[in-house]
C-alpha cells in the first residue's frame, strides 16, 4: 500500500470528532451448510483423540509427548493441558471428560510449583486463571472450587508488584514469593486485565483488577515510538521502555489484543482503553501496513529502534485480523474491517502456499519500499518461493498455534462469507493428514515438506484454542456470540454485559506531553519462549 494510500485510509480513521455508536460484531441470521456439522464432528474427534493420549500417556501433567509417549511439565507441572481443555469440554458438551477435569483441578497445589521453575504471571494468567475461570462460568458457577483455585494462584503471583510498581515482574519464585528481577515486555504486563477483571467480579475483591489496570495505564501513557503502539520492551523497576521496538507480534501483541476486549467486557466508562486502540489501530495504517510486491498481500511490518521497518510477520501476529475485526466492529469503523479482512486472507495465504496446507512460525516479504528485515537478505531460493507466493519462509516450524484459525474464525462470525468455512475446513483435513500420530498430534518442523519431522509435543493451547477455535467456527453462530462473550489470549470465554452504545471518545488518545526517548537497558526476555523453537531474541539496545 502506497504512503498516499496509507494516509488515506488512515484519515478515515483519525478524522472522527464524534463518538460512533457501536454495532453488532456478528452478522445476523448466519446460515451453516450441511457440510459443518461433518467438519465439526471431525474436529471434536480430533479433540477426543488428542485428550485421550494426554490421559493414557500424560495426565496430570502439562503436555503429551505423543512420540515418546511421555509427558512434559513446561508450567510447573500443575497439569496445563487439563485446566487450558475445560472451557472447550464445556462447549463441547463433553460432560465427562469436563468434570474428571474439574475434581482434578479441584486438587491442584498452587502454593508451590511442581517443578524447579519460577512461575510466570503471563502464562499463569491466560492458561490456568483464564481456563479455571471461564469453566466457573460456562458450567454456570456450579462449582465454586474453580473460582478458589483461580483465587490461589492470583494471590500468589501478586507478588510480582513490587512497592509501588505499576508494571509487575514477569516472574515469581512460588518457594519465596520473590520475583525474579528482570525486564520484562508489554505482552508480558498488560495481558493480565480480563483475567484477573472477572476474579475481582466473583470474588469482590478490586484490588485484582486494580493491579492490573495500573499496569496498562502505565503502559498506555508513556511517551510511545509512534502513536498508541508501546514499544515492547519495559523495565518494572523503573517503570520504563527498554528499547523502541513496535511489533504485533510476540512480546507486544496481546497487550494490544486487551485494549479493546477490557473495553468491551469491562464496558468501562474510561475512554484510554479504546482510544489507544482505536491510536493504534491508526498509527500501524500510516506507519506500518505494507503491500507485499507479489500477489498483493497486507501485512503489517515490525518497526526497530532506529526506526526502520522489517518486512516480517509470524504466525503469533496474525492474530491481528481477527482483534480488528472486533474492534472495527465496535468502533463501527468499515475502513478497519477492510483493513481486517485483507490481513486475515494474507495470514491465511502462508496456509495455503505450504505443500501441508499449514503455515509457518515466521515469515518475510518484500514491499516497494524494500525487503529489510533485519536478518539475512532473501536467498535464491526464498525468492523463488516468493515469486510464486508473496511471503518467504524463516521459521518453518508448526508448534500447534491458532492465530490464523482464530482470525478465521471471527471472519467468518463477522461477515458469514463461507470461504472461511472452507478454510477451516482445509485446516482440519491437513490436522489429520500431517499431524496425526498413534499417541494423538504433534506439530511439524518443516510445513514445506510433507515427509519431515514431528515436533514431539503437544501444548496445551492445541486444547485451549485451535480445537476451540475450529469447532466454534462449524458451530451455530449464537452458541458463544461475539456479541456475547469475550475471549481472553488462551480463547477462553468471558460472559460479556450488554455492549454499551459507544466505545471511546471518538478521537484519537492524547499523546503525552513528552516526546519518546529512546533508553537502553538490561537484555529483553525471548519473546514467546519455547523449547522446540530456537529462542527468539528480541532486538537490544
Amino acid at each position: 500500500m502506497s504512503i498516499f494510500c496509507r494516509l488515506a485510509v488512515s484519515l478515515a480513521i483519525s478524522s472522527l470528532s464524534v463518538p460512533v455508536f457501536a454495532g453488532p460484531v456478528q452478522k445476523p441470521f448466519i446460515i451453516l451448510p450441511p457440510s459443518a456439522k461433518q467438519n465439526q464432528d471431525a474436529v471434536k474427534k480430533i479433540f477426543n483423540d488428542s485428550y485421550q493420549a494426554y490421559r493414557e500417556f500424560a495426565f496430570g501433567h502439562d503436555d503429551l509427548s505423543p512420540l515418546s509417549q511421555s509427558f512434559s511439565d513446561g508450567r510447573n507441572g500443575w497439569g496445563a493441558s487439563i485446566v487450558d481443555a475445560l472451557s472447550t469440554m464445556q462447549i463441547m458438551g463433553l460432560d465427562d471428560l469436563f468434570n474428571e477435569g474439574v475434581n482434578f483441578s479441584s486438587k491442584i497445589d498452587f502454593s508451590k510449583s511442581q517443578t524447579p521453575d519460577t512461575v510466570s504471571v503471563f502464562e499463569t494468567s491466560i492458561r490456568y486463571v483464564g481456563g479455571l475461570l471461564s469453566a466457573y462460568e460456562l458450567s454456570n458457577q456450579r462449582f465454586p472450587v474453580l473460582l478458589q483455585k483461580a483465587k490461589e494462584v492470583a494471590d500468589k503471583m501478586a507478588f510480582a508488584w513490587v512497592g509501588n510498581n505499576d508494571i509487575p515482574f514477569g516472574f515469581v519464585d512460588f518457594s519465596t514469593n520473590t520475583p525474579t528481577f528482570q525486564t520484562s515486555n508489554i505482552a508480558e504486563a498488560g495481558t493480565l486485565t480480563l483475567e484477573w477483571g472477572t476474579l475481582t467480579k466473583y470474588t469482590g475483591n478490586q484490588t485484582y483488577s486494580n493491579l492490573t489496570l495500573r499496569s496498562v495505564e502505565h503502559i498506555a501513557n508513556l511517551p510511545a515510538p509512534l502513536p498508541g503502539l508501546a514499544a515492547q520492551g519495559i523495565d518494572p523497576a523503573s517503570g520504563s521502555f527498554v528499547g523502541g521496538y513496535v511489533t504485533w507480534g510476540g512480546g507486544s501483541d496481546s497487550y494490544f489484543e486487551y485494549l479493546i476486549k477490557f473495553a468491551r467486557l469491562s464496558n468501562t466508562d474510561n475512554n484510554l482503553f479504546a482510544d489507544t486502540w482505536a491510536t493504534a489501530v491508526d498509527s500501524s495504517i500510516k506507519n506500518l501496513l505494507r503491500t507485499s510486491t507479489v500477489g498483493n498481500h497486507l501485512y503489517l511490518a515490525d518497526f526497530d529502534d532506529s526506526r526502520t521497518i522489517r518486512h516480517i510477520g509470524s504466525h503469533l501476529a496474525c492474530f491481528h485480523g481477527g482483534n480488528w475485526l472486533l474492534g472495527g466492529k465496535l468502533l463501527n469503523n468499515q475502513t478497519i474491517v477492510n483493513i481486517a479482512l485483507q490481513l486475515i486472507d494474507a495470514c491465511w495465504n502462508t496456509y495455503a502456499s505450504t505443500a501441508t496446507g499449514i503455515g509457518p512460525e515466521a515469515f518475510a516479504f518484500i514491499s516497494s519500499d524494500g525487503n529489510f528485515t533485519g536478518g539475512d537478505p532473501p536467498s535464491a531460493d526464498d525468492l523463488s518461493f516468493y515469486n510464486q507466493h508473496g511471503f518467504y519462509i524463516t521459521s518453518s516450524d508448526y508448534i500447534l498455534r491458532p492465530e490464523v484459525l482464530e482470525s478465521n474464525f471471527y471472519a467468518f462470525r463477522v461477515t458469514g462469507d463461507t470461504k472461511y468455512l472452507d478454510r477451516a475446513a482445509s485446516a482440519v483435513a491437513s490436522f489429520n493428514k500431517f499431524l496425526r500420530t498413534p499417541t494423538g498430534f504433534a506439530g511439524l518442523d518443516d510445513v514445506n515438506n510433507v515427509n519431515g519431522d514431528k515436533v514431539d509435543d503437544t501444548e496445551s493451547f492445541w486444547f485451549a484454542e485451535v480445537l476451540k477455535y475450529l469447532y466454534l467456527t462449524f458451530d451455530d453462530p449464537n452458541h458463544i456470540s461475539l456479541d456475547q462473550y469475550v475471549f481472553n489470549t488462551e480463547a477462553h470465554p468471558f460472559k460479556a454485559p450488554p455492549a454499551k452504545a459507544v466505545y471511546g471518545s471518538g478521537h484519537l488518545a492524547k499523546p503525552p506531553t513528552k516526546p519518546f526517548q529512546l533508553k537502553t537497558g538490561p537484555p529483553l526476555p525471548d519473546v514467546s519462549p519455547n523449547p522446540h523453537l530456537q529462542p527468539t531474541h528480541p532486538p537490544q539496545v
